[in-house]
């Protein structure tokens, strides 16, 4: 199928079956070739199959459904579960000269009444809605009166009561096969591990579908967690040491530690602004806008905000808070580089945010066999915070993926040492056993340091055995031993007692000398050197190239003010960088840059050689 552009800028479908998908790809989306296993993708959807595609962010799942759109007669319905996703990729497909459309609750009924119009009668290659919408009777009749290309379901994760992100209304979604057993589908995501990718088949019937699982790896993202001490001081020192003025995203669990946050970032000259559902619609709705359209700005969010953004130059994401499980932590993490650029990943990490962790699953309303999937998970996002090895080759494990070792992890760049901690173990457990179970890590370390304060006297812990029998270690050092044991399931939060550890069974055998101990030395990190000016690939660009690169972008936001859209819907960063470093010569050779399709170079190469020669 081969699009010939309206002057409008919009696209007219007229049939060629010779046309192949590699073609499509360079002429439209301005790509020379197909990564992964994209192609493969793209030719099976697009010959009718069904099809189950985990890919990470940035990986290029959006290609996998819009390129089958384009090779296939009718129209393609993307179930999207968030609005300003929607908006930005029809904005984005819009400026290749695809005919896009959203039909969602930002619409009056007069516009909504047109887009119908346009599903019945042809005139959308793709077509995004919402999956409440997707299920009304309305929108059912609507499909059934329409030639439909393809049924593709993003986020297709939210079908689990398993994934990080469950949404209710995604179960219904099975109708599809029901009423539309000719259409392919294609699901989506780039989170699931094997209980979850069984759950999307089994609730999508997608039983038929072939299942592409691409590498988790982003190699692109470092990942660093430290220990929590100072956190926001500890977050700002990350910041302008390493992000000055980059993107980012910081995650708090909760809307009052998202405000105070961000203003106390501030009050410390980051361009900081809070997001959460706690807030007023427009405010939050304007704060999403300012992100997405501005350069540098910092959000502070709660978990609340994320999987609707498709900004590509996010340079890191960091979290002030632990998530709740390493599908959480892998899906916000991927939300950096997606355009493929250098990334951090840092998260500050402590004994506080465990015992949080396990109250919110003891106390949660689920199921038994809810809460106990909730803590084998947290457990093994624990075993990512606390090995000393390669925490990308854990990462990718835990999603049934192997690796070596990757040198770009802060385990991989300096080494933690490791320590025989049986004898300490044992004193903190026997200080938690005789102490009555009742108490958290801060009264446990005075009475292990020997330390007289007015509740240790109260409660005649100065009388015990354990009293002071820990003095040899700092309070520092024993924080991170109580961390560990809870991490290494010898002590868990009591849910009845807030912030009081309880010993377990895996206990009695370090308690009776049976059982060594193995720790994690916590030490402080090496200050390192302010990053010098990259482009988009991550290459240090000379002075003349990065001035180029300056002006690029200013045309872009003045674009993208213009037409009301997303920078990096006009171009992405990494094609600026290109430019930047490329100078092409002329139109021809302006096209042979990647991310600069056919409409686009029509639009606007001569704005882009007059920049580059003037």
């Amino acid at each position: 199928m081969v699009r010939a552009t309206t002057a409008s800028g919009l696209s007219r479908c007229s049939m060629n079956h010779e046309q192949r998908p590699l073609q499509l790809l360079s002429t439209i989306f301005g790509h020379p070739a197909f990564r992964g296993a994209q192609q493969d993708i793209v030719e099976h959807v697009a010959g009718g199959g069904d099809a189950l595609v985990l890919m990470p962010t940035g990986g290029g799942k959006s290609l996998c459904y819009q390129l089958p759109a384009l090779l296939r007669e009718g129209t393609a319905l993307v179930v999207s579960p968030l609005i300003a996703l929607m908006q930005d990729q029809v904005a984005a497909l819009q400026q290749l000269g695809v005919r896009a459309a959203f039909l969602n609750s930002t619409l009056d009924g007069r516009a909504a009444n047109a887009c119908e119009k346009a599903l019945r009668n042809g005139e959308l290659d793709l077509l995004y809605v919402a999956p409440e919408r997707l299920v009304m009777p309305r929108m059912l009749e609507c499909l059934a009166e329409s030639k439909l290309a393809l049924f593709a379901i993003d986020e297709a994760h939210c079908v689990s009561q398993w994934g990080h992100d469950f949404r209710p209304e995604y179960l219904q979604l099975s109708i599809l096969h029901e009423r539309f057993p000719d259409v392919p589908r294609i699901a989506l995501t780039a989170t699931a591990d094997p209980q979850t990718r069984v759950e999307i088949i089994r609730r999508l019937a997608l039983d038929d579908a072939r299942v592409f699982i691409s590498s988790f790896d982003r190699p692109n993202i470092r990942y660093t967690i430290v220990d929590k001490q100072e956190a926001r001081a500890q977050l700002l020192s990350f910041i302008r040491q390493d992000h000055a003025g980059d993107a980012g995203i910081v995650y708090c669990l909760s809307r009052k530690k998202v405000d105070e946050t961000a203003a106390w970032l501030v009050s410390h000259g980051v361009r900081a602004i809070p997001y959460h559902a706690g807030m007023d619609s427009a405010a939050r709705a304007e704060n999403q806008n300012r992100f997405q359209r501005e350069e540098g700005i910092v959000v502070v969010a709660t978990i609340a905000f994320g999987m609707g953004i498709d900004k590509p130059d996010v340079r890191f994401v960091a979290h002030l808070d632990l998530p709740k499980s390493i599908e959480g932590y892998y899906q916000e993490t991927g939300r950096a580089g997606r355009d493929g650029a250098p990334a951090d990943a840092w998260m500050a990490y402590g004994l506080g945010d465990v015992v949080q962790q396990r109250r919110m699953i003891d106390q949660s309303e689920g199921s038994e066999e809810y809460r106990r999937v909730s803590v084998t998970k947290l457990e093994a996002l624990l075993g990512l915070c606390e090995t000393a090895g390669c925490r990308r080759v854990r990462l990718l494990d835990y999603f049934g993926e192997s690796g070596a070792s990757c040198g770009n992890c802060d385990n991989c760049l300096e080494p933690p040492q490791t320590w025989d901690a049986t004898d300490a173990a044992r004193k903190a457990l026997s200080c938690i056993y005789r102490t009555g179970q009742r108490f958290g890590a801060v009264h446990l370390i005075d009475v292990l340091r020997g330390r007289v304060t007015d509740r240790v006297t109260q409660w005649g812990h100065d009388q015990l055995n354990v009293f002071g029998i820990g003095a040899d270690l700092d309070e520092a050092a024993w924080r991170n031993v109580f961390r560990q044991l809870v991490a290494l399931g010898y002590a868990r939060p009591d849910h009845d007692a807030y912030g009081a550890l309880c010993l377990t069974e895996t206990s009695r055998p370090v308690l009776k000398g049976e059982q060594q101990v193995c720790m994690r030395s916590v030490l402080p990190r090496k200050a390192k050197a302010a990053k010098s000016r990259r482009g988009a690939a991550g290459a240090v660009l000379p002075p003349a190239d990065a001035g180029l690169l300056d002006q690029l972008k200013n045309w872009r936001m003045e674009q993208a003010r213009v037409q009301g859209v997303p920078a990096f819907v006009i171009f992405h960063d990494r094609t600026l960088a290109e430019i930047a470093a490329v100078r092409p010569a002329d139109i021809d050779a302006l096209g042979g840059i990647s991310g600069i399709g056919a409409k686009k170079l029509e639009r606007y190469g001569a704005s882009l050689l007059a920049l580059v020669h003037g």
